[in-house]
């Protein structure tokens, strides 16, 4: 899910899911006796990132054999795409940015939320992520790039943030969701971080419209993140979706009108 920024992967970053979650996730088991098939592979200076899959549906990208994401654990980022959109439904034209388009599923829950006045502008560091959503994982995210309300740059969200906070003549936006492959996390610099650094949020404040609403992923809770937000002027609320299994951290953080 376009979990990278530049560099691909740094020293801090962690897996979002082991093997075993990637085996057992997300509502279903995987069937064991299927072997998984490398279907779509490219280099990058952290090793091979691939595509796998097994049987129809059933999808894993891992780099240098490590799993990255796949595609029935993904009960936190349907709920980032549903709670940071719900809010826009009745507006006849939100403008969302999406940063990080992994398989495409977040980008499917946001499009089955937002109305067909939607515009919703997806920046994904990895051409290759774009292509595969295009084909092998068309059918995991039922084609949501071909959905006329989506257009994908490939770029690094962080500079399209601050070109919306910087530039008065672009769209100020509704919602900003961040899906990347690092969520906050304790050790990262709480000034200069391109995303959850307290320069980054009041970049992202700037970004946003009146009542805008900053939806972000998280591997886990991280209280120093949240009170940066409350810091740069958000009112925040931490979910926890699901009940059992491994349970990640979704934060929806608003502008007041």
């Amino acid at each position: 899910m376009g979990r990278w920024s530049e560099p691909l992967l740094s020293a801090h970053q962690r897996g979002r899911c082991t093997l075993c979650d990637a085996v057992s996730s997300g509502g279903g088991t995987f069937p064991l006796a299927q072997p998984w098939h490398t279907i779509e592979r490219v280099e990058t200076a952290d090793g091979p990132v691939e595509l796998r899959r097994r049987g129809e549906r059933d999808f894993l990208i891992t780099i240098a054999g490590r799993v990255l994401m796949n595609s029935r654990a993904n009960r936190s980022e349907i709920a980032l795409a549903r709670l940071g959109c719900q809010p826009l439904a009745e507006r006849p034209h939100p403008v969302v940015l999406l940063g990080g388009l992994g398989m495409g599923c977040t980008l499917r829950a946001a499009l089955d939320v937002l109305p067909e006045g939607a515009q919703v502008l997806v920046s994904e560091i990895n051409p290759a992520l774009e292509s595969w959503c295009r084909g092998p994982l068309a059918a995991a995210n039922r084609d949501a790039l071909c959905d006329r309300r989506v257009a994908v740059t490939i770029e690094d969200v962080a500079e399209r943030i601050r070109a919306h906070a910087d530039d008065p003549a672009r769209p100020r936006l509704d919602a900003i969701l961040l899906d990347l492959y690092t969520g906050p996390y304790a050790d990262c610099d709480p000034r200069r971080d391109p995303f959850y650094g307290s320069g980054a949020l009041a970049r992202t404040r700037s970004a946003l419209a009146a009542a805008g609403i900053f939806a972000v992923w998280s591997e886990a809770p991280d209280t120093r993140f949240e009170a940066r937000l409350r810091a740069a002027g958000f009112a925040v609320k931490r979910h926890r979706p699901g009940r059992a299994g491994l349970r990640h951290a979704v934060y929806i953080a608003r502008l007041a009108d």
